[in-house]
């Protein structure tokens, strides 16, 4: 395996993590709080998912153009 196979997976499995997180972090009291006021959770569960996301989206892109090069 490569370097940028498993950068790649890397960065695809701490990406599903953070998504985890973040959904976790948005079913939490505080956001139901700060959804209740503002209209959306915190901050916190927000960059939890959009950090999730951009990793997972990376690291999928990676290792199916990666696998591509070698």
């Amino acid at each position: 395996m490569g370097k940028v196979f498993l950068v790649s997976l890397a960065l695809l499995v701490g990406g599903i993590v953070l998504i985890v997180f973040g959904v976790n972090a948005s079913n939490s009291l505080n956001s139901d709080i700060s959804r209740f006021f503002t209209g959306s959770p915190t901050d916190k569960a927000m960059w939890l998912l959009v950090g999730g996301t951009a990793a997972s989206v990376m690291g999928a892109v990676g290792m199916i153009f990666g696998a591509k090069r070698e």
